[in-house]
Parts: structure tokens; C-alpha cells; sequence
């Protein structure tokens, strides 16, 4: 079951590297028809060939449908969910499973670091997901089938200084999912939430901060979300068995103690020292 994604068309959000591309490569892989979404067309457009040349037409008996599919656009702009909902239906692209992957997040003491993409990331892992879901999940609903995987982080667990916008972000992803599941539950459409630890793709790029190796590969934690959504499991943890145990002391512990902690945690990593090395210190999950 965790291999058989024939007959599905994915939108995979932030598909254009790192986890997002990890993803669509699985997916197509397992048999999907993927519709990669990002801000970078050039990647998408090398993403989208690699696909087609590696499965060509994922769908059995409908050869006017291709492998892959690229819209380019920004989910953190105002305009930008209404800009790709409008591409979708204006190419007749129909989504059965929706992947919101696309995120970003600053690294850093909140108070040094630019406000600019901390609201940007903002608008990316919050406002960009809200609308998706939105629209998509009701032509989901409607249609009695499909589902949607939101990716959060197990940094979502816990307040996080020096990641404290990015972590809360993902606080709101994890606590948004869940209602959803709550309230879709019995209507067809299967919610899970994708909660992985630190893994090696570049989000740190652009500042001085890195991810250690101990880090999961993306394509690892690509498979085991997809084997956990193919077992309509109601969330996953993909990756390190670790990156699970360690979500527990934040649920148990107070909250002011969980802080510190944290923080401590992160100061070890010299994240209180960050400093941009080419530009903002924004990446994509």
C-alpha cells in the first residue's frame, strides 16, 4: 500500500528543492502524477524533465495527462494563492492530494534579525497553507476522496528561542491540522501532519548557521511521510525514531522550564551568534 500512489495527482508546495523536491521525487516514483509548485521556475522546469524523462505517463489509459506539471508562484504574497487556485482551474488540473511543504523560517535572535522575512515566512508556512487548504480541501470534500499533508517539524512541540517565529509557525501548522482531521473525519478526506526532525537540505543557507550530521536525508524522510499517509495514519514522524521521544518532555514539562531548555540547546548550537554570510538568513524548508 505504502507504494501504490497510482492515479493520484499531487500539488507538491516549495517542490523546487530540498524536502519539497524530495517529495515530488517519490511521488512520481510510487506512481503519482505530480504538480510541482515553487517561486523558481528554472528548477521546477529541470525538476519536471528529470520526471518525465524517469516515468513518463503516470496514468493508464489517459495519455493527454503528463508526469509532472509546473506552476510558478509566491504563496507568501498577497495575491499569490488566488494567482495559482486561478492557474489550477484555468489548466483543468483537478488535486487529489495536497502536500504543503513549502516553508521558511529565520534563524537567530528574533530582535537582531530583519523583520522583513520573518513576516514573509509568516505568510509562507501560515497564510500560504490557510488558503490552499482552503479552497483545495473543499473540492476534496465535495468530491468524497483525496487528502492533505501539512508539513510541520518537531520543532512545532515547543517554544524555540532563536527559531521563535519559525517554531510558532509551525505551532499553528501542527494545531491547525489536527482540528482539520478532526472536523474532515468520515468525509473521505484523510489530514496528516508531517512532523520531521533537522534534516541535511539548505535551510540554514545564507547564514553561518549549520545542520549537523546527524541530520535525516531528505529522500528518507520523502518516503517514510508517504508510507505514513498510504497507512492513514493521523500524523507522522518521519525519520529518527529520536526525533519522536525527544516531542515528549515539551508536553509534559512546564512550559518556562521547556523554554529554557531550548534555548540552551540552541545556544549550544551558536544560534544566538548568527550572521547573514550572502543574504538574509531566510531558507526554504
Amino acid at each position: 500500500m505504502g507504494d501504490d500512489y497510482r492515479g493520484v495527482t499531487a500539488l507538491v508546495t516549495g517542490a523546487s528543492k530540498g524536502l519539497g523536491r524530495a517529495y515530488a521525487l517519490e511521488l512520481a516514483r510510487r506512481g503519482a502524477r505530480v504538480i510541482l509548485l515553487a517561486r523558481s521556475d528554472g528548477d521546477l522546469q529541470e525538476l519536471a524533465a528529470q520526471i518525465r524523462e524517469r516515468h513518463g505517463r503516470p496514468a493508464a489509459g489517459a495519455p493527454d495527462t503528463e508526469a509532472a506539471e509546473v506552476i510558478t508562484g509566491d504563496l507568501a504574497a498577497p495575491d499569490g494563492p488566488e494567482r495559482i487556485l486561478r492557474e489550477l482551474r484555468e489548466r483543468g488540473l483537478t488535486v487529489d492530494l495536497l502536500l504543503n511543504n513549502a516553508g521558511a523560517g529565520s534563524v537567530g535572535p528574533f530582535l537582531g534579525r530583519p523583520l522583513g522575512p520573518q513576516l514573509s515566512s509568516v505568510g509562507l508556512n501560515v497564510s500560504g497553507l490557510l488558503a490552499l487548504t482552503h479552497a483545495i480541501g473543499s473540492e476534496l470534500v465535495a468530491r468524497g476522496s483525496g487528502g492533505i499533508i501539512n508539513v510541520s517539524s518537531t520543532a512545532a512541540f515547543q517554544p524555540m528561542p532563536y527559531q521563535a517565529s519559525y517554531a510558532a509557525t509551525k505551532a499553528f501548522v501542527l494545531s491547525f491540522t489536527e482540528a482539520l482531521a478532526e472536523e474532515l473525519r468520515g468525509t473521505g478526506v484523510h489530514v496528516m501532519a508531517a512532523h520531521p526532525g533537522a534534516i541535511a537540505t539548505g535551510f540554514f543557507d545564507g547564514t553561518s548557521a549549520t545542520i549537523g550530521p546527524q541530520a535525516d536525508t531528505a529522500a528518507t524522510v520523502a518516503a517514510h511521510t508517504l508510507d505514513d499517509y498510504a497507512r492513514r495514519r493521523a500524523v507522522s514522524y518521519p525519520g529518527r525514531t529520536v526525533n519522536r521521544v525527544l516531542t515528549w518532555p515539551a508536553r509534559l514539562l512546564p512550559r518556562t522550564v521547556v523554554a529554557r531548555v531550548a534555548g540552551g540547546f540552541n545556544r549550544r548550537l551558536r544560534l544566538h551568534e548568527v550572521v547573514d554570510v550572502v543574504e538574509t538568513g531566510t531558507a526554504g524548508t
